[in-house]
């Protein structure tokens, strides 16, 4: 039985202080070489595509107004293309950090309270219904279809527990199956749907115009918010519920607020990019066995990662199949699952 006392609270307390001090510092480090390297990807990003450019013309032209050729390509093609990249890897980096945190489960993926199965049906409803063709008519789409998936998710998982994240997870699973066979039986039924449908459902920045990341900034900016406001609740919740509330958190409250965060960054970055499920595990695989299990000071890395990683999966698809692409979420799956196997196999050893 758990020794609720104010001596062992006090204690428990001081022990999770001293430790996320000594974890802020190693992610302080890291967050800030990550950082650079982010920069470098940035230009990077810019410059590599179907027409290369030399750096020295991308920050010429990313700091005047020029109208010529590497103008157009630099302000109208790669840098909304390159923002909306960055704005879906924060969101799943920090998604991915909340979800095994909340669910105490490192197998734990944003997907799981079926976002991206409510973002697919939205989308395909948007192609069959309303003939909606480019990524900025599909966002709201698919937003709604994302959060209504969430919404439903958290109403039928023990609507008198709200701190159950077994039945959170089990009602996921099931209105993901039951979602995607919605999608299955639209996308057969009608070609031109299942034509239009498949580039989205891979994962894909290509031809994301400023439209789409300026629509979804104010949804990641209160995701993240979100997050960081129940960050030291979720940190608590980890050693269980009873402890929880013997340190003042109310487990159900942080649960229900975890789930709108992780709602929020999950349907942000569906809607800009489609299913991009692998890099949330990956980031928070990875922050974990850099920082430890402290949420607050994760969180951070996690956004600078989820940001890397994203983007870097996007420049390599454009380079390994000049002059066509892939798309990143098949990148990020292709190359991500050897390196969360090395991380887990460096664990074991």
């Amino acid at each position: 039985m758990l020794d609720s006392s104010p001596v062992a609270s006090t204690a428990v307390a001081a022990h999770l202080s001293s430790r996320r001090r000594r974890a802020a510092l190693r992610a302080t480090t890291l967050t800030l070489a990550l950082t650079a390297a982010l920069v470098g990807l940035v230009i990077l990003s810019l410059a590599v595509g179907s027409r290369a450019l030399a750096p020295a013309d991308v920050v010429s032209a990313l700091f005047s107004d020029r109208r010529d050729a590497v103008g157009v390509i630099v302000h109208e093609l790669r840098v909304p293309r390159t923002l909306t990249a960055l704005l879906a890897g924060s969101c799943l980096g920090v998604a991915g950090v909340l979800m095994q945190a909340l669910t105490r489960n490192p197998l734990a993926d944003p997907g799981l309270l079926g976002v991206n199965a409510g973002a697919a049906v939205g989308v395909v409803v948007a192609i069959a219904f309303f003939g909606v063709g480019t990524a900025s008519g599909y966002v709201w789409f698919a937003f709604a279809g994302a959060a209504g998936a969430a919404l439903l998710v958290n109403t039928a998982a023990r609507p008198d527990r709200r701190d159950d994240t077994v039945g959170l997870i089990l009602a996921g699973v099931a209105l993901s199956a039951c979602l995607s066979a919605i999608v299955g039986i639209i996308t057969l039924a009608d070609d031109t749907t299942f034509d239009s449908f498949r580039f989205w459902a891979v994962g894909s920045f290509e031809r994301r115009d400023a439209d789409v990341a300026t629509q979804l900034f104010p949804f990641a900016v209160t995701g993240l918010v979100l997050a960081v406001l129940v960050a030291r609740g979720v940190d608590r919740l980890q050693l269980g519920s009873d402890l929880a509330r013997s340190l003042g958190v109310s487990p159900a409250l942080v649960t229900i607020a975890t789930g709108a965060a992780i709602t929020l960054l999950c349907a942000t970055a569906t809607s800009a990019a489609g299913p991009l499920a692998f890099i949330g595990l990956l980031v928070a695989h990875g922050v974990r066995g850099a920082v430890g299990r402290s949420v607050p000071v994760s969180l951070p890395l996690a956004t600078v990662g989820g940001a890397a990683l994203t983007l870097a999966s996007d420049i390599v698809g454009r380079v390994i199949a000049i002059p066509g692409e892939v798309e990143a979420g098949i990148v990020a799956a292709f190359l991500g699952a050897p390196v969360l196997l090395w991380l887990i196999l460096r664990k074991r050893a």
